[in-house]
């Protein structure tokens, strides 16, 4: 299965779904087809990846926010803040995703449809939101805690 190709697909749907409005469902399954995503799984993970950041998006917008603090969420491009929504969801609501390979996959995304600098800017923010939301317990017990966005943990920044 390749998750990339599913998380390509998600990102843009997710961007769609921001820019227009989108109907998430439609956008996907044009998507599976133009990209031709065609293993149930994949389209599994990357529905799962949707749906999760729209079930989400206030949190996951105030994970960004609170770690991009020169760049209002509005004010951002709008390709690097939906690869970062992608990326939060993936990290705090996934269940099989190192933060790291999240991380990992999302500059990657942002250096083939970012710009210049949106690679440096991504791993930036999820760096800050991997090490306030994805705390140590990960590494020892190799589960992520059930951290959310508005906890306490790492508020006095």
């Amino acid at each position: 299965m390749s998750r990339r190709k599913a998380r390509v697909v998600a990102f843009k749907v997710l961007f769609q779904f921001d820019q227009v409005k989108a109907e998430p469902q439609q956008a996907l399954s044009y998507l599976y087809q133009e990209d031709e995503l065609t293993a149930p799984r994949e389209q599994s993970f990357a529905a799962e990846l949707v749906y999760g950041a729209i079930r989400h998006l206030a949190d996951i917008d105030e994970a960004i926010r609170r770690f991009s603090r020169e760049w209002d969420l509005s004010r951002m491009s709008a390709v690097d803040r939906n690869i970062m929504r992608l990326a939060v969801t993936e990290m705090l609501y996934g269940h099989d995703v190192p933060p790291s390979v999240a991380i990992n996959e999302a500059v990657e995304l942002a250096k083939k449809y970012g710009t210049e600098d949106s690679g440096r800017f991504v791993n930036g923010v999820l760096g800050a939101v991997a090490r306030t939301h994805c705390a140590s317990e990960e590494s020892t017990t190799g589960e992520k805690p059930e951290a959310t966005p508005g906890d306490s943990a790492g508020q006095a920044a």
